[in-house]
């Protein structure tokens, strides 16, 4: 079964850390694009981040840049957030996805649970 399962939220002060992890199974994440998104209560969801198959381009919404470091492991076959100087606004489900490229609106298979990030102010 193609399945890709977050992990890594959690409730954490203003300023603080989390690393979110996008574990793969069932494919190689390496054959695509890896893309994070949130979706914040009464909000759409946005994409986030994304890192393209060969790990060497890279994507960041301007609210996140210079705070947020998407990174792979594809030895693990897994794709990381690493989120830094959380903001309350960041607080949202935090879902990984699969993409042809970046810079495509296509994703690939059906969304995740995603994890739940709760930054307190």
């Amino acid at each position: 079964e193609v399945q890709l399962v977050e992990s890594g939220g959690g409730l954490v002060q203003a300023g603080g850390s989390l690393r979110l992890s996008c574990a793969a199974s069932g494919l190689r994440l390496d054959a695509y694009a890896t893309a994070w998104f949130r979706q914040a209560p009464g909000k759409e969801r946005e994409g986030v981040s994304c890192i393209s198959s060969s790990h060497d381009i890279t994507y960041y919404l301007d609210s996140v840049k210079g705070r947020f470091t998407i990174s792979s492991d594809y030895a693990k076959n897994t794709v990381y957030l690493q989120m830094n100087s959380l903001k309350p606004e960041d607080t949202a489900v935090y879902y990984c996805a699969r993409r042809p490229r970046c810079t495509s609106t296509l994703i690939f298979g059906s969304w995740g649970q995603g994890t739940q990030v709760t930054v307190s102010s």
